[in-house]
């Protein structure tokens, strides 16, 4: 009968045991299921998933330029000496300058953009030995009020290769007014943006709501832009008497403008 005893207490043990450790799992999985259903509650909660859509729009504005960059430059090419390609140069900068300066430029919208001396190399023999010295000088000029002087570029032009310049890389026409311009164009995107948006809301039946954010592109706006090549142009042809032929035209500004609304 003691035998009998202890062997079903044995086997009451070792099922209250395999019990205990059932109810453990299942608390463990409840605790864990808990834990994920307050996490995305809270995620619900504090950080609300809306839907959103974005719309774009464009705004133009064509506008006449009133002002231009002139980008020409000197070459000297092969002098004995490094001392005599620099003071060729800086004396035909120097007349340039002064050349310009008399149709009205300010020495502020005379500008070095390059500035370069080098070795000249040529093969001779199939050995490289020094042939002499370059130099090259690039000036941006700021032509201004192009409105009541429309032939001021190419009056510039003209007086800067008879003064010795021999490269011309383009010319550049803007605005003086171009953050104006822009914001005008800002506008009128929005204003597109928002008419698209309407449209497409009433089409897909949802509403829209506030906005949540919005962003710009600007898609150009620089003026027109005269590049006569990358290596720019030898302007000698000025210099056997005739003139450069430049006329400014209407430019477009474009502003890119997306907005981004809530709907419901």
């Amino acid at each position: 009968m003691k035998n009998n005893n202890t062997s079903s207490d044995c086997c009451w043990g070792n099922l209250c045991g395999a019990s205990r450790g059932h109810l453990v799992a299942i608390i463990a999985i409840l605790v864990i299921g808990a834990i994920v259903s307050f996490a995305i509650l809270r995620d619900r909660i504090v950080n609300q998933q809306y839907r959103q859509v974005t719309v774009t729009g464009q705004g133009r504005i064509v506008y006449q330029p009133d002002q231009a960059t002139i980008n020409l430059g000197v070459q000297i090419d092969k002098t004995a000496k490094a001392e005599d390609a620099l003071n060729q140069l800086n004396a035909k900068i120097l007349a340039i300058s002064e050349a310009v300066k008399k149709l009205g430029i300010t020495e502020a919208d005379i500008k070095t953009s390059n500035y370069s001396l080098y070795t000249q190399y040529d093969f001779k023999d199939n050995i490289s030995v020094v042939s002499g010295y370059n130099a090259n000088q690039q000036l941006a000029i700021k032509v201004k009020n192009l409105n009541t002087n429309k032939d001021l570029v190419t009056k510039v032009i003209a007086e800067a290769t008879k003064a010795g310049a021999n490269q011309v890389n383009g010319v550049v026409f803007d605005a003086s007014n171009l953050e104006d311009l822009k914001q005008q164009a800002r506008v009128l995107a929005l204003k597109d943006a928002e008419k698209k948006g309407l449209d497409l809301a009433r089409t897909a039946r949802v509403r829209l709501d506030k906005i949540s954010g919005w962003y710009e592109n600007f898609i150009s706006g620089q003026g027109n832009v005269m590049d006569y090549g990358k290596g720019g142009m030898n302007a000698g042809a000025i210099n056997t008497g005739s003139t450069p032929q430049i006329n400014t035209a209407d430019n477009e500004l474009v502003m890119e403008m997306g907005i981004t609304y809530y709907i419901r």
